[in-house]
């Protein structure tokens, strides 16, 4: 197997044969016993321990940031970053006490450490492993290529399964609409993206503050390309060259939120929605989950606090006017069963096996209220082989991939995979539902493009009712091996597979 090297980012690992890379306010335990009196921590703190980074976040109308901020200080934290809209800090701190002391404090609704192990400058480990276009792939998808098409575009068959290539001889959408990719960055250099790309709109929020260096929304050489093969699904321009994005005429943004390693920590996530809505943007796109935990649980304190945080970042974005729309996951999950076993978290340290609600336990942020929940489907149109679903959990599906031998596309697509943009002006394959969620986020651009001034919810209701609407069909053997894969439960109008159907990017340029 070629294997991942982020489990965090929604990508599928698949053989090498096949291809290579392929809230709730919840209140933390322990906060019924917080002392009613306010009192702050002690001066005398202990500043031996090992340097974590943690979220606190405030009580309404109980004290100011201001306040709160005093009490870090007294508690041996130092602020990196304060998020006063949604009452929000990030903070570094040594003192193994630092949580609990912080609980204590009265204008403190909750607090959590981001991670487990310390922060340490961190080595690449092994980053995506691309199957990247070979010459002879282009040379050949070229002579297939129809007047309007861009070279590469017969091998897309992702944009006839959502009929965007119908839908861009009406409308490309609109350059006043930007989509953020949250994501491990974007190469803006790429002669794909560099026509559509917001520089105003991108930043590198990785270490949970605003970078707004020059290009500091770029992954490096050596880090991972997927928030670049995002980008291209989304809004890769007709411009002659390479391939078509869904949207390919509306802008695009990198909000980098990885580390070199790949983790997507809490404090950069909430940076990242804060940055989107505070530059208007119209669309996140957010294909990966809040590490290290791959589900948040409400009964611990620390995982509480995360979910609490990027709750309030998501909602907050979009009281500003932003549709957030996140994968769904890639470890084949029923997501409305009542257990799911969990061996990989935490992910940044040793992992303790449990077994968790998904009810009461969130995918950050996918399954957080108002976030836009993608499943992915293959070229055949059955949901991926490794699409987590659920009823009641997924919103729509769209184009993620999936193994050739499951689902073969038409002629003269050659891979059941998903091409797109990599760094370095190059083009590759991918599968995941990391590549379903662009394709849901492009074709959000296009509704926002045609109604400018609808509302988040009325672009999410616009996203499901003119979604084309796709039945469970017969029982899910994708292997073919008479053993039932996955069970879709829910009728043709809205299921556990599929959520309202398969998004339609005609429509969204019709309607």
């Amino acid at each position: 197997m070629a294997q991942l090297g982020s489990r965090r980012t929604r990508t599928l690992s698949i053989s090498v044969g096949l291809a290579l890379t392929a809230s709730l306010g919840f209140l933390p335990a322990g906060a019924a016993s917080a002392t009613p009196t306010g009192a702050q921590p002690s001066a005398k703190v202990s500043t031996d321990g090992p340097k974590l980074s943690y979220v606190v976040n405030t009580r309404a109308n109980h004290g100011t940031v201001k306040q709160v901020t005093k009490a870090i200080t007294a508690a041996g934290g130092t602020v990196v970053a304060s998020y006063e809209q949604i009452g929000v800090i990030v903070v570094h701190s040594q003192n193994p006490d630092f949580a609990q002391s912080m609980r204590r404090v009265k204008a403190v609704d909750s607090v959590g450490a981001t991670r487990t192990n310390p922060i340490v400058p961190q080595a690449v480990t092994e980053i995506e492993v691309e199957q990247p276009l070979t010459a002879a792939q282009a040379e050949a998808a070229a002579t297939e290529a129809t007047a309007g098409q861009d070279p590469m575009e017969p091998l897309q068959w992702d944009l006839p399964a959502i009929k965007a290539d119908q839908a861009h001889r009406i409308s490309l959408g609109s350059s006043k609409v930007t989509v953020a990719v949250i994501d491990t960055g974007v190469d803006d250099t790429h002669p794909d993206l560099a026509p559509n790309f917001d520089r105003r709109a991108s930043v590198n929020c990785v270490s949970g503050a605003p970078d707004t260096s020059d290009g500091a929304w770029r992954p490096k050489a050596d880090e991972s390309d997927h928030g670049t093969h995002v980008a291209g699904t989304i809004a890769a321009a007709k411009n002659g060259i390479g391939i078509t994005g869904v949207a390919p005429g509306v802008k695009v943004s990198g909000i980098k939120v990885s580390t070199p390693d790949g983790s997507f920590y809490t404090e950069a996530v909430v940076c990242g929605f804060i940055w989107a809505a505070e530059h208007g943007v119209d669309v996140t796109n957010n294909s990966y989950y809040t590490d290290p935990w791959m589900f948040n649980c409400k009964d611990d304190p620390d995982q509480a606090a995360l979910a609490e945080a990027v709750g309030r970042a998501t909602r907050y974005a979009e009281r500003k006017g932003t549709v957030n729309v996140a994968s769904a996951g890639n470890s084949a999950f029923d997501l409305a069963s009542h257990a799911i076993l969990d061996k990989t978290s935490p992910n940044d340290s040793t992992a303790i096996e449990r077994t968790i609600d998904p009810r009461e336990c969130l995918d950050l942020p996918a399954t957080l209220p108002g976030v836009v929940t993608v499943s992915a489907t293959g070229a055949k149109g059955l949901k991926s082989s490794y699409s987590n679903y659920g009823l009641g959990m997924i919103d729509v599906a769209a184009p993620g991939g999936d193994s050739t031998i499951y689902q073969t596309p038409e002629p003269p697509a050659t891979s059941g995979l998903i091409l797109s943009t990599l760094p370095g002006g190059k083009y590759g394959y991918k599968a995941g539902t990391s590549m379903a969620s662009p394709h849901v986020a492009g074709v959000a651009a296009l509704i926002k493009s045609k109604h400018p001034y609808a509302s988040p919810a009325v672009v999410k209701a616009l996203l499901t009712a003119e979604a084309d609407a796709t039945a469970c069909g017969e029982p899910y053997d994708i292997n073919g091996d008479g053993v039932i894969d996955a069970v879709c439960e829910g009728g043709k109008n809205y299921n556990g597979f599929y959520g309202a159907g398969m998004v339609n990017a005609l429509n969204a340029v019709r309607w």
